[in-house]
């Protein structure tokens, strides 16, 4: 049953959900930083890592999270967020079991199958508990779990895989998940609203029953397009970072996690915190201001993604690196400010499916793969210099999302003449 919320209780709300998209996205990339001990235990080829590291985990997070998305409509948001913390924490933990390609493979696969429960439902929740013009900022709060996660989990991952070896890492991350999900069961359902910011950039005012009107909606697709090419490069760097210093530059895994951590950190907590203020003093100025932000931000990732390919200066690779870490989450509140504004309240579960199931067939199945495939052709193990032109991949997808979220801004304001 739908409760009114006072604002303390939503700001323990955001406080939980935040703490619980730490463990999220600590457990989703961790594996990423203990790609170079994996590699050298099983022999792994880079398609391989990519195959078991993202693909494996990408299958169901993408697919099932439009149907989660869809039952965040219609069912209990926080007891769906509570089930899947618990199921991807048990097979975080038990991914220190694995034995082989396929075992790694199943686990990273219900990992998934648990991490798709979450975006849609808080997002949605999010929604509620807190007014429209706050609904950036507070999103990009929520958002600080990414830095927070990725961070940790460079700085520790690396560190206690270098000293403890990579299992002990997934069980001292994984199994304590499964005690937070009981704080989220008991977290109240708060009602849900309408809002008139959600007709503002929507086409139509969506009924439940609309959501084949919503894939009709011109600006909704480009900005799902233009975040999908931007959320292909800005993962990849997580995604084949560890593995560009450890082979191109020759870091070990504790310099690894450590610089990973401090940079993410040092980078994406202000990026998370401000990129939402941001958007939203763009949106006041211009209804399609915050498609435009991003668009910028696009733009300007460009040269730093270059610079970090080509240079082998340390200082200037550690300096894109952190730039590079600051845009790749000052976008995320903007994104699902606009995606929720568009889909109205009826459709917002089902709508931030949509995104972020664009955004993670984008990075996690299309751009992880085609990298480790293209490394793999060029000799990257052998010759890791070829790592360059394989990750050229990411400037170029970042031209092409500032162009989808201009053209995203243009259907916006075209509608409002």
């Amino acid at each position: 049953m739908s409760e009114k919320i006072g604002k303390a209780y939503a700001y323990y709300a955001l406080a939980l959900l935040t703490f619980v998209y730490v463990l999220n996205f600590l457990d989703r990339v961790i594996i990423l930083y203990l790609f170079p001990p994996i590699k050298k235990e099983f022999s792994f080829s880079d398609l391989q890592l990519a195959l078991f590291g993202t693909t494996a985990f990408a299958v169901f997070y993408t697919t099932l999270g439009i149907p989660f998305g869809r039952l965040a409509d219609k069912k209990s948001r926080t007891k769906i967020i509570a089930i899947g913390l618990a199921v991807w924490s048990l097979f975080t933990g038990l991914t220190g079991f694995a034995w082989d390609f396929w075992s790694l493979f199943f686990c990273r696969l219900m990992v998934g199958v648990g991490e798709a429960t979450l975006g849609p439902a808080a997002i949605s929740l999010l929604s509620d508990y807190f007014p429209p013009s706050k609904r950036a900022t507070v999103t990009s709060i929520y958002s600080t779990g990414i830095a927070l996660g990725a961070g940790f989990a460079a700085f520790f991952g690396g560190q206690i895989g270098e000293i403890y070896g990579w299992r002990v890492a997934f069980y001292l991350f994984g199994f304590p998940g499964i005690l937070a999900a009981l704080l989220v069961f008991l977290l109240k359902e708060p009602e849900r609203k309408a809002d008139q910011a959600s007709s503002s950039l929507s086409s139509f005012s969506y009924a439940p029953t609309d959501w084949t009107k919503l894939l009709s909606n011109k600006a909704f697709i480009l900005l799902c397009l233009g975040y999908a090419f931007l959320g292909l490069a800005t993962n990849n760097l997580s995604i084949w970072g560890s593995s560009f210093y450890n082979r191109l530059h020759g870091f070990d895994l504790a310099t690894i996690g450590f610089w990973g951590g401090v940079l993410t950190l040092l980078g994406g907590i202000p990026a998370t915190l401000f990129g939402g203020a941001i958007a939203d003093w763009f949106r006041k100025r211009k209804r399609s201001g915050r498609m435009l932000y991003g668009m910028l931000i696009s733009g300007i990732s460009v040269p730093f993604w270059i610079l970090w390919i080509v240079t082998d200066n340390v200082f200037l690779i550690l300096i894109a690196n952190g730039f590079l870490l600051f845009l790749a989450l000052a976008w995320l509140g903007a994104a699902a400010a606009d995606v929720t504004e568009i889909a109205g309240p009826n459709l917002r579960g089902l709508a931030v499916a949509i995104y972020f199931f664009s955004v993670n067939i984008a990075a996690y199945l299309i751009g992880s793969n085609l990298i480790g495939f293209l490394n793999d052709q060029l000799g990257a193990t052998a010759n890791p210099i070829m790592m360059r032109y394989a990750l050229l991949v990411c400037p170029v997808s970042c031209l092409l999302s500032a162009i989808c979220l201009w053209l995203a801004s243009r259907q916006v304001e075209s509608k409002l003449e």
